[in-house]
């Protein structure tokens, strides 16, 4: 089984970017798998601080474990979002192949210092696992929301890219081109999209020259998608599009069976209609733009 890294560096030269969608339950970590595997393209799940509490770690990297071993199938688990060393040294224990080491709502000065501090001590521990720092603000809560917050203030510049990079040593960079967590209502109903800073993505791609991942991608615009790939994004967060998808299908199998009380007569419904979405996002990012030379 190909490594994590060597998939990512797949992607880059390919100029197409792997998926990457949060689980909290077993409903959407088997439609995530299945769409992957419908469309025999690699896939990363990843598990929030609060969604790792609700699961588990332990059971969380035994599921997806027995997928990958069972089926030899390219699927990698994420800690999304970790907010301390102790967390975040938690998942790595468990077995996760990558860490999220969300420090970006601290002063920069104190995100360098204390991404490079999880850095060596991840390093330390497991040589093989990757670490992400996030640079900006792109809000928090991958949920519906009445309004955006004014994000503008604090997007990734390519000048603090550089800088975050080269004195943290990260494998993979999250910065904050345009993208935000959650949806807004007005997204839901097909009204609005996100839209993405694309030449900030390209000039940020330029000065850190290390793999980028695209946090908050729920709701934007496709061809902005399209283009944030092309200049430089290698994986991409979908969260907010996979909890709406579950919850429309709960809804609707309830619906239909109002009476029904046994899980795995109610639940398919739930896991065709996030298999839908997941399989709609993964023919997105897997078309190649461009190819553009893989990350040493």
């Amino acid at each position: 089984m190909q490594t994590l890294r060597k998939i990512l560096e797949q992607a880059e030269a390919n100029g197409v970017a792997i998926g990457h969608f949060n689980i909290s339950d077993l409903v959407i970590l088997k439609a995530v798998f299945e769409a992957a595997q419908a469309r025999n393209v690699p896939i990363i799940v990843g598990a929030s601080e609060g969604e790792r509490q609700f699961v588990g770690d332990p059971q969380l990297f035994a599921l997806v474990r027995s997928l990958r071993d069972e089926h030899s199938f390219p699927i990698f688990l994420n800690a999304d979002h970790t907010h301390s060393l102790p967390s975040a040294l938690q998942a790595a224990k468990a077995g996760f192949d990558w860490i999220v080491f969300d420090l970006s709502a601290s002063p920069f000065d104190e995100n360098i210092r204390q991404t490079k501090t999880a850095v060596e001590e991840l390093k330390g521990l497991r040589p093989d696992i990757l670490v992400e720092g996030e640079i900006g603000d792109i809000g928090s809560g991958s949920e519906i929301h009445d309004a955006a917050p004014d994000l503008q203030k604090r997007l990734t510049t390519p000048a603090e890219a550089k800088q975050f990079v080269d004195e943290t040593r990260v494998d993979t960079l999250a910065p904050a081109v345009g993208n935000m967590h959650g949806m807004l209502k007005s997204m839901v109903a097909g009204n609005t999209k996100k839209r993405l800073d694309i030449e900030r993505i390209r000039a940020i791609k330029a000065e850190a020259g290390i793999f980028m991942t695209l946090h908050g991608a729920s709701g934007t615009d496709d061809d902005d998608l399209r283009e944030a790939i092309a200049a430089g994004i290698t994986v991409v967060h979908i969260n907010t599009e996979v909890r709406l998808a579950w919850r429309r299908g709960l809804d609707a199998a309830l619906a239909k069976q109002p009476d029904e009380i046994v899980p795995y007569k109610v639940l398919p419904q739930a896991v065709d209609s996030v298999k839908q979405v997941v399989a709609a996002r993964l023919a997105l990012f897997s078309t190649a733009r461009r190819a553009r030379p893989a990350v040493q």
